[in-house]
């Protein structure tokens, strides 16, 4: 084995949920194929990246109550960024809502911001040198 290739993410919608990651975070919409019965195997990636999010379109009531919640309020997801202050402030003009200020840890600068669901996410900067 040699690689995560893929990480499923509830959404409710296939369409809100694309225009979110690729308008607002700037990921390549790399796969929308429809699966029948208003189903699509639709994957996102960051620019560059090899792990991208499928995104599920729950299917019932119970994947529709984890919705924002597949990590129980904990921060789920982490992007690394080659730039941290030039993606956090497109993130912001493009109304990202980040819950913190950015703050300096020893592997670099992050700030946790949420997707449309709620889920948390870390955008995190390079090491500092």
């Amino acid at each position: 084995m040699s690689a995560l290739g893929l990480v499923a993410l509830l959404v409710r919608d296939y369409d809100e949920a694309i225009a979110f990651y690729v308008g607002k975070l700037g990921f390549d919409l790399v796969e929308d194929a429809p699966m029948g019965a208003a189903k699509r195997w639709v994957v996102v990636r960051p620019p560059g990246g090899e792990t991208g999010l499928l995104l599920a379109k729950a299917a019932d009531e119970r994947q529709a109550a984890a919705i924002g919640e597949q990590a129980g309020g904990r921060v789920f997801l982490f992007l690394r960024s080659d730039d941290f202050w030039r993606d956090h402030a497109a993130f912001m003009a493009k109304g990202v809502r980040f819950l913190e200020a950015p703050r300096e840890e020893s592997y670099g600068p992050v700030a946790v911001f949420e997707d449309l669901y709620g889920n948390r996410w870390d955008l995190l900067g390079p090491k500092p040198s």
